[in-house]
């Protein structure tokens, strides 16, 4: 079996992950990790899948893009991706005024401290911009990246906020 690493993006329209989902179990491929969104009117969606060869998967998705509304790739993907957890979970929230270089500057932050990024997501709404990430960091930098973060928010005009979260439940 293949792994493959499965992006969706266009116009947004009801039935778009049905009619993906419908496609990959016709062909036999098991859906092991997505996100799905859907961005000022856009659908955005990346899957990953173990199944066929991905010319079969891409060859397959075609009938669904080819009126130019959808564009689909299709990518094998090593299973070595997965073990790149190097901390404790926490939770990462921004909002305030909306400005220029928001995630950059608290993205920074977390990257310098060797915190990993595993889920953002931003929405504005009016003049309310708000960021909501969920962080992978090591325990002896939590205090140092929350000063930090705490730091850069007063000068971004934002409050910023990190809290440890709990891990997911099965």
């Amino acid at each position: 079996m293949n792994e493959l690493a499965i992006t969706v993006i266009g116009r947004d329209r009801p039935g778009i992950v049905a009619d993906v989902a419908e496609v990959l179990a016709g062909l036999g491929a098991n859906l092991t990790d997505s996100t799905m969104t859907r961005l000022r009117g856009h659908f955005a969606m990346t899957l990953v899948c173990s199944g066929p060869a991905a010319p079969q998967v891409e060859a397959a998705l075609e009938p669904l893009t080819a009126d130019g509304q959808l564009l689909a790739t299709v990518r094998i993907v090593r299973g070595d991706g997965a073990a790149l957890s190097g901390g404790e979970p926490y939770v990462m929230s921004v909002h305030g005024a909306d400005r220029l270089g928001i995630v950059a500057a608290v993205t920074r932050v977390l990257a310098e401290a060797g915190g990993n990024i595993t889920d953002l997501t931003t929405r504005l709404s009016g003049s309310l911009y708000v960021l909501v990430a969920e962080v992978e960091l090591a325990p002896e930098v939590v205090e140092r990246v929350t000063a930090r973060l705490a730091e850069v928010g007063r000068g971004l005009d934002v409050e910023v906020t990190l809290r440890r979260s709990e891990s997911d439940v099965l």
